[in-house]
């Protein structure tokens, strides 16, 4: 058999994303000596990191703190900020008084979060660190005694029945000392980690909410620098829980977005349509008169706070940002916790290495992550995605702005509200819904899936196996398509899976070649049926302005 070519590190990072940015950057910071790898599976760094995004710049302050002065053009500050109630007709602004301050956005900057990590890695390399993007690290490797020592990237070259075409390729192993995990939410690798060294144990399951989201450029006249505005309400009912942002950037662009927790019910809602409905809502759809769109994706989020957060650390790495789950829920911004995590992480790592320590657990990590303020900004919030859960979005909505109050006023709730559903397992079964009927789109506010990839930059190589994985290819026959709705073919915000007709029966299609890499399929399929592996490196969406 073919041997791997190896190369080795000190410090191994899986994903370019604001964490493991963040880490390699500071790890070159604390010791210049370190050799320091990223692996990214995108084309180019940023290609598939989508945010809505307003970040608190807390962390990018830390790590370079003159930031702003080297690349002001990277964010713009929040101007204004605005928190919309809509039902079907009409909407009103909450007072900014009533909100809870850690709603507020004072101080924090909107950005495209794809161009903040193109900027983080031109730093990242001008201290020496060695970034490979377009390599999908497959597989984890461990050592005789079972610890971390690195990865596998994936092989090129394998045609859709597993056969060698001409260029074929074995991926490298990369090994290292410690390796970092930071491939975002419903990791690949992390859920390999997570079954390998029992992390949830104890643990509440993870929870996600799917965020969809459009870039426009808009007239002038409907433009206004800086305005932030987040809206909860229509067109989502009381059982689902989610809410929509508008974000205005600078050139007259527009991001708007939709957030649908994925603990919804009914199999036939679909995130991408909420968000074509939301813009047609009298007191949005203004915003996009005369407007044309020109950016397009989709990806899923971690939300379960603190009681879904798995054990960090293990003998050889660690999982970091959103690989761990370090959103802040109701503030809806996880940039920062994971910058500090990585940062947190680098000094960890970069301590045991000068101890003469490798592939060993870094249980120091825990304590000061623990004793940091991304630990305090989770404890703080930690029952509001529960609320919302238990009560409904009124009555989780009406919880969260008392506990958050109270916690402003120094007076935090002594108890820990629990949710041991996992998304998958609350969809309704076959009747216990009524169909959700979306109107057809007009191609000039609203559009179809489709229409909207071309703004994805999707591209995968076509004669390669199928990334969407069935584990019992069985339980998708006619008979099950005759008598199930397909939740993944309303849910998917990339047209993925469908139900074709074929010699007049029923077949199941999937499109793998669509795939955003949202990781949604993977999360609630209601079965576990689908599972997200990944593909070549340097398939998937080319985000440009996300």
């Amino acid at each position: 058999m073919q041997e791997r070519d190896v190369m080795e590190y000190d410090v191994l990072i899986i994903g370019a994303g604001p964490a493991g940015l963040a880490a390699a950057i500071r790890l070159k910071q604390v010791n210049a000596e370190l050799s320091v790898c990223i692996l990214e599976k995108g084309a180019q760094v940023g290609a598939h990191t989508l945010s809505g995004a307003v970040i608190d710049p807390i962390a990018l302050n830390q790590l370079i703190p003159d930031w702003q002065r080297r690349a002001p053009q990277l964010a713009t500050a929040v101007t204004a900020d605005e928190f919309l109630v809509l039902d079907a007709d009409i909407g009103f602004k909450i007072p900014q008084m009533l909100l809870p301050p850690q709603l507020h956005n004072d101080g924090c900057f909107i950005v495209k979060l794809g161009e903040v990590c193109a900027w983080l890695a031109t730093e990242a390399e001008n201290l020496g660190v060695e970034i490979y993007p377009g390599f999908a690290a497959a597989e984890v490797l461990y050592d005789d005694n079972g610890a971390v020592k690195g990865v596998a990237v994936g092989d090129m070259g394998i045609n859709k029945q597993g056969e060698h075409k001409a260029d074929y390729a074995l991926g490298m192993a990369i090994y290292a000392k410690y390796t970092l995990f930071c491939e975002g939410a419903r990791g690949s690798l992390a859920g390999q980690l997570e079954q390998q060294f029992n992390l949830r144990e104890g643990r509440d399951p993870q929870h996600y909410g799917l965020g969809v989201k459009e870039v426009w450029q808009v007239k002038p006249e409907n433009h206004q620098l800086g305005l932030v505005q987040h809206a909860q309400g229509w067109p989502l009912d009381n059982s689902t829980s989610g809410g929509a942002f508008i974000y205005h950037l600078p050139d007259y662009q527009v991001a708007v977005g939709y957030v649908v927790h994925l603990n919804y019910q009914n199999p036939t809602l679909s995130p991408f349509d909420e968000l074509q409905r939301f813009k047609t809502h009298p007191k949005i759809r203004g915003t996009f008169a005369g407007a044309t769109r020109i950016g397009y994706g989709a990806r899923a989020i971690a939300e379960g706070g603190l009681q879904s957060l798995p054990k960090i650390v293990f003998a050889g790495g660690a999982l970091l940002g959103c690989s761990a789950g370090l959103l802040n829920f109701p503030r809806i911004k996880g940039t920062h916790n994971a910058m500090l995590s990585g940062m947190l992480a680098a000094e960890a790592t970069a301590a045991a290495i000068s101890a003469g320590r490798a592939q060993d657990e870094l249980t120091e990590l825990v304590s000061t992550l623990q004793a940091s303020t991304v630990w305090q900004e989770l404890e703080q919030v930690r029952n509001i995605k529960p609320a919302l859960s238990k009560l409904g979005v009124l009555g989780g909505t009406l919880y969260a702005g008392l506990e958050l109050w109270l916690s402003k006023l120094g007076l935090n709730t002594p108890w820990t509200l629990r949710h041991s559903t996992p998304d998958h397992e609350r969809l309704l079964p076959q009747g216990q819904y009524t169909p959700i009927k979306y109107p057809k789109p007009d191609g000039v506010l609203t559009f179809n899936k489709l229409d909207s990839l071309a703004l994805a930059n999707v591209s995968h190589e076509h004669d390669q196996p199928v990334h969407l994985k069935l584990r019992d290819p069985s339980l998708i026959t006619p008979v099950h398509l005759s008598n199930e709705i397909k939740a993944e073919c309303h849910y998917c915000p990339a047209g993925v899976y469908e139900i074709i007709e074929v010699a007049g029966q029923p077949k199941y299609q999937i499109n793998a070649q669509n795939c955003l890499h949202c990781k949604t399929c993977d999360i609630k399929d209601a079965k576990q049926n689908i599972h997200w592996v990944t593909p070549e490196g340097g398939g998937g969406p080319m985000y440009t302005g996300m």
